[in-house]
């Protein structure tokens, strides 16, 4: 995997293949499937266990390994039928992929949108860190998932993908004047099909998404996920009926929801995002000092998504999954919730989201996930 002198950026699925056949990225006696390489992102498989974890943790300057052997409360078989992980319970499970990073090559991790949309907290634990799903430079070790399932219990078993893996070198990050200047010259966020205007634009960072809560014409927003569900199967193939997983949410007069506090809310944005093939993009937390709210789980938006080089559509809304914290919250159309950031590729992908049968989510109209079967219109 020659990275080209200075070069900088997210790297494309060319040079993930590269890295797993030169063994940086590594899953030993398991063959990682060509399927799995995205277009600037490698989906991670869940091992062949799992720990049923006292409680979360970080490393520190210890192995993963010495922590499980010290807060480990029951080791699980995930081979054949797999097992149930329960609710607000905290599982460590030793993924197949591993990293023999170059020096300067860097990782993150960040949950599917999939995962996210199924309210199950996902973060990469890496040998002596510090930090959540950030894999430093030149780092050699195992990887391991922290899953917690927050509404739904959940049968998980090996092989199943939870959560991504980027790799990237040099300084990626695009300033908020590098953004602009590329909305204005490609437009990264459309409303109606046309696109944003400059004066319309929140930018810090990023650029902010805000609520879609005019909704269809009944007034439907979205979803929220029903107390005592039964068991939900990420084994099964066959998506499921959300009925009796979830509970469908209208807007109030004036266009706002008034959020209950600690429930789990399914909701789109009002902008379509359309990430271009020179580019990736990560959906960031919103700001805990701006409201009551947590926004967003899944993180990565590979290039492609939303974009169309023959103009047959303009963007893809968003799927925002939105927490209320210890009070009800009231929000409203149009307000800002969370927002993009964006990479630039060390080159442009040879495969681009939305062309392949696994994009679930291109021109998505509503915030289910792949999981279930989706309303018609």
């Amino acid at each position: 995997m020659l990275i080209p002198q200075g070069g900088a950026g997210v790297l494309p699925n060319s040079y993930l293949v590269a890295a797993i056949d030169e063994g940086i990225i590594d899953a030993g006696r398991f063959k990682i499937p060509a399927e799995n390489v995205q277009p600037a992102s490698l989906d991670l498989r869940l091992g062949e266990v799992a720990y049923r974890m006292r409680c979360s943790f970080l490393p520190g300057n210890e192995d993963v390994a010495v922590r499980i052997k010290e807060l480990a409360i029951d080791r699980l078989d995930l081979r054949g039928e797999g097992v149930v992980l329960e609710t607000n319970r905290p599982y460590l499970i030793p993924l197949k992929e591993r990293l023999a990073l170059p020096g300067g090559v860097r990782a993150k991790a960040n949950p599917k949108s999939s995962t996210g949309r199924l309210d199950v907290f996902t973060r990469v634990i890496t040998d002596h860190s510090y930090r959540f799903d950030e894999i430093a430079p030149g780092y050699h070790g195992e990887l391991f998932l922290e899953v917690v399932p927050l509404s739904f219990a959940i049968r998980v078993r090996e092989d199943l993908t939870l959560n991504q893996l980027r790799l990237s070198v040099g300084r990626s990050e695009l300033s908020d004047a590098e953004i602009l200047e590329r909305h204005l010259a490609t437009p990264l966020l459309y409303v109606d099909g046309a696109p944003l205007a400059a004066e319309a634009i929140t930018i810090s960072n990023g650029l902010f998404l805000s609520l879609d809560l005019h909704g269809d014409p009944e007034g439907h927003v979205g979803y929220r996920a029903r107390e005592n569900a039964p068991l939900l199967d990420l084994t099964r193939t066959e998506p499921l009926d959300p009925e009796p997983f979830w509970e469908p949410v209208r807007r109030e007069a004036a266009d706002r929801v008034v959020l209950t506090e600690k429930k789990f809310y399914l909701l789109m944005s009002e902008e379509a995002a359309c990430i271009p093939p020179g580019l990736a993009s990560e959906m960031t937390a919103y700001d805990p000092t701006s409201g009551e709210l947590r926004t967003h789980y899944a993180g990565f938006f590979d290039p492609g998504f939303g974009f169309d080089s023959d103009g047959r559509f303009f963007g893809s809304k968003a799927a925002l999954e939105v927490r209320a914290h210890d009070v009800p919250f009231m929000i409203e159309h149009g307000q800002k919730v969370c927002k993009l950031t964006f990479e630039r590729m060390l080159e442009q992908p040879t495969i681009l989201y939305g062309r392949e049968p696994a994009s679930n989510y291109q021109q998505q109209t509503q915030a289910l996930g792949k999981h279930f079967l989706r309303r018609a219109g």
